[in-house]
């Protein structure tokens, strides 16, 4: 029986995708850019390669920061300084939130079952400022976000300092879920966790196998009420 329940945020609870579009306009804008739709798909490109290397661990969050607007602006020829695109994108992104379809009423339903923990690879600020705008906090026993934790999912070390501080853990009753095989999946694999693959665009899930997978977070309770 399941009892404790680790969930991510971007693109599993919201909607990170349009989050990102919208922000990413407006940074770009803010710095003498046409927010056109094939500027952002490239910088989604770009920013999606660079989270990669921190879960692969080859590069530094702060790295990845700043790197992905250097190399996007360099891209577009425009010179501009990288660590004010990024605190500007931040704060961009930090304000507003967008539920995924059905979402917010899957957390507060599994949160009156379940031991809920929030478990996120994003940049505190901005982690911080979508949950209280999306007053997400009170579903959640506790909130790990890696930048405080000071260790990346997919590693084991995430999730060990999780687990640590968490009174009366057992891993036998955990599961994770989220959208990245990369990250969650993976991650959860390594911590000897359950896992749940929130896959809504039916991808293949090459050679990193879930335990399960549905379409949304809203078909969760439904698929742990069947264990």
């Amino acid at each position: 029986m399941i009892e404790f329940l680790f969930l991510d945020l971007d693109d599993t609870i919201l909607d990170f995708r349009k989050a990102e579009y919208i922000a990413i306009g407006r940074t770009i804008a803010d710095f003498g850019v046409e927010p056109a739709d094939a500027v952002r798909h490239r910088y989604h490109e770009i920013n999606k390669w660079h989270w990669e290397q921190l879960e692969k661990g080859t590069m530094t969050r702060a790295e990845i920061l700043t790197n992905r607007f250097r190399v996007l602006f360099e891209e577009l020829g425009v010179e501009v300084d990288a660590e004010k695109v990024a605190r500007t994108y931040e704060k961009n992104l930090s304000q507003g939130h967008w539920f995924l379809p059905g979402a917010e009423e899957a957390v507060e339903r599994l949160s009156k079952k379940y031991r809920l923990f929030l478990a996120s690879n994003g940049t505190a600020s901005v982690q911080k400022g979508r949950m209280t705008s999306a007053n997400l906090y009170r579903f959640f026993e506790t909130v790990f976000v890696s930048q405080e934790i000071g260790h990346n999912k997919p590693s084991k070390a995430y999730f060990d300092a999780c687990f640590a501080s968490i009174p009366g853990f057992d891993r036998e009753k955990a599961m994770i879920v989220g959208d990245s095989l990369s990250s969650d999946i993976r991650g959860g694999i390594n911590a000897g966790l359950k896992t749940v693959w929130v896959n809504p665009d039916h991808k293949d899930c090459s050679d990193i196998k879930p335990d399960y997978e549905i379409e949304a977070l809203s078909q969760l309770e439904t698929l742990l009420e069947n264990l």
